[in-house]
């Protein structure tokens, strides 16, 4: 029974999996024609009443005042910068290696979470760090191509959406998901709506209608990764956010005219190694009090696609 749990878990996260890339390539498709900001404000414009509908359900009392202001400013802040990132890096560079740099981020989450939740790693998970930090810099290669805009921006999403993680994670359940959602979509509007002011190109009723797909996919994809959680053990349902390397991968090859290059690839692989076996490590227990990674979800967090755990709170299972 719990073997077919675990299928189906994985089955599922692995169905969201292919709609957040197909997410993704849609950013990449508008990002072409359209600054990538405006793509984000659009997008995130269009998901916000789908969005209210949810976070309308949560159960707990209370008013959009956090409890903890200051943790709650970082939150916003570094959610903003994940989502701007993760947008600006879709819109400028190949899709698999956007995805091999955002996949960075459990790495950064099992750095981060030393000084803000007192974890303790062993000898083992900080060698696969380093490894996979390595990963990233064959990714990057950084001398052989010339780093853009686009390198930086991943790269900042990563280190925000590890942060956010973690943030989410030190915080527990003392604020209200509605808080943690509410204020980086307020953020996110104030920041990508100044953006119009600098560059904004008039947008076409398709292209348009295109945005709202992107918001649509992000919430889908979002509910079946919570199903998926509840399906399986987290454990066995965390590693399958690699799959998206195989969706851009198929995407970039049939719509972009990307070609998966060898560096991007051997890179793509020493992080993917590092990621999964950071999980395997956490899920055995051991040094690990509070299993950072599994606990995450990483995915690089947009106003489109809000974080799980979040939406797990306030969607709670059926008795």
């Amino acid at each position: 029974m719990e073997a077919a749990s675990n299928v189906r878990g994985a089955a599922l996260a692995l169905l969201a999996m292919g709609i957040y890339a197909t997410h993704d390539a849609v950013i990449k498709v508008l990002g072409a024609q359209y600054p990538a900001l405006q793509v984000l404000f659009f997008s995130s414009l269009l998901s916000f009443p789908l969005v209210m509908v949810i976070i309308m359900r949560d159960p707990t009392p209370g008013t959009l005042r956090p409890a903890n202001p200051g943790w709650v400013a970082v939150r916003t802040v570094v959610g903003v910068i994940a989502g701007m990132g993760s947008f600006f890096a879709f819109s400028q560079l190949p899709l698999a290696q956007v995805y091999s740099i955002l996949f960075a981020a459990p790495l950064l989450v099992t750095i981060l979470s030393i000084p803000l939740l007192g974890e303790k790693v062993g000898l083992h998970r900080w060698a696969a760090v380093v490894i996979g930090l390595l990963g990233v810099l064959v990714v990057l290669r950084p001398g052989a191509q010339s780093l853009g805009w686009g390198h930086l921006a991943a790269l900042a999403s990563a280190i925000a959406s590890a942060t956010t993680a973690v943030i989410l994670r030190k915080l527990g359940r003392s604020e209200r998901p509605l808080v943690l959602l509410m204020w980086p979509m307020l953020g996110n509007f104030l920041a990508t709506g100044a953006s119009l002011a600098i560059d904004y190109r008039p947008m076409e009723l398709p292209h348009l209608a295109l945005a709202g797909v992107i918001a649509c996919l992000g919430l889908v994809a979002g509910f079946l990764l919570i199903l998926a959680y509840r399906a399986g053990e987290a454990a066995i349902v965390a590693p399958m956010q690699y799959s998206q390397i195989l969706w851009a991968t198929a995407y970039g090859w049939i719509f972009f005219n990307e070609v998966l290059d060898l560096p991007t690839f051997l890179g793509a692989t020493i992080i993917i190694a590092s990621g999964i076996y950071i999980v395997w490590r956490e899920g055995r227990g051991g040094n690990s009090a509070n299993r950072p990674v599994i606990a995450s979800r990483i995915r690089a967090e947009t106003v489109t696609a809000p974080r799980t755990s979040l939406l797990q709170r306030i969607w709670p299972p059926r008795p």
